[in-house]
């Protein structure tokens, strides 16, 4: 656990001193690479992706699921299934699958086996308004099963022209039947510039922080 704890902290300081620059998506442009780290209420973890095809992503993934004590490493695919525009709006669904090796760290005996994971995440945008829904489940041969889903509301308190710095506040609500508070809620603020995402926020449930970074090139 420590080992893979040092990398993800490496990681996101990594990509919190990379210069400063436009939102990261699980798909981006054709060619484009993006790393991700986020630590939440139950989870930490990071997730480094290339976009051979604007339509799709492929990329490690990493996870330490601290309240079972288990980690996760695998190959993620992610697919960007449908796109809509609007006069003044933007929507996608997006489908992912990860396949890897899952162990039970610290206290927990599990041994190494297979272990995967299937979601689906979908949003819709305006310059003032933000809508998601994301759901995954993950089954582990040695660490079990789980499941989460969480829906995000957003506005922004001003609209930034192109290139400058962007503000949402939003608050983030989750369910996971096997944590502690099943419910969560996490108000945040989302931060990009350029290819530059930071989000901070705070579980009032599980009085937890929520820190996730993007950086995409």
């Amino acid at each position: 656990m420590k080992q893979y704890a040092i990398t993800a902290a490496a990681l996101m300081l990594a990509v919190a001193l990379a210069p400063p620059a436009a939102q990261a998506r699980p798909v981006s442009y054709e060619g484009g690479r993006t790393f991700i780290a986020e630590h939440d209420r139950s989870m930490s973890s990071v997730w480094a992706h290339y976009t051979p095809h604007h339509r799709y992503s492929i990329g490690y993934r990493g996870e330490w699921h601290r309240d079972d004590d288990h980690a996760f490493h695998g190959a993620q695919v992610t697919w960007l299934a449908r796109r809509w525009f609007g006069e003044d709006y933007q929507a996608n669904l997006y489908l992912s699958g990860a396949a890897g090796l899952a162990y039970g760290v610290d206290d927990n005996p599990a041994g190494t086996g297979p272990a995967g994971s299937l979601g689906v995440m979908a949003d819709w945008e305006t310059r003032r308004w933000f809508v998601s829904y994301m759901a995954r489940g993950f089954s582990g041969e040695t660490t079990g099963q789980s499941a989460m889903q969480a829906a995000r509301l957003g506005v922004a308190p001003y609209i930034a022209n192109y290139g400058a710095l962007h503000t949402w506040l939003m608050v983030q609500v989750e369910h996971n039947p096997e944590a502690e508070n099943p419910v969560g809620v996490t108000p945040l603020v989302r931060f990009f510039q350029g290819p530059l995402m930071a989000e901070a926020g705070w579980s009032v449930t599980d009085d937890r922080p929520f820190l996730q970074l993007q950086y995409r090139f």
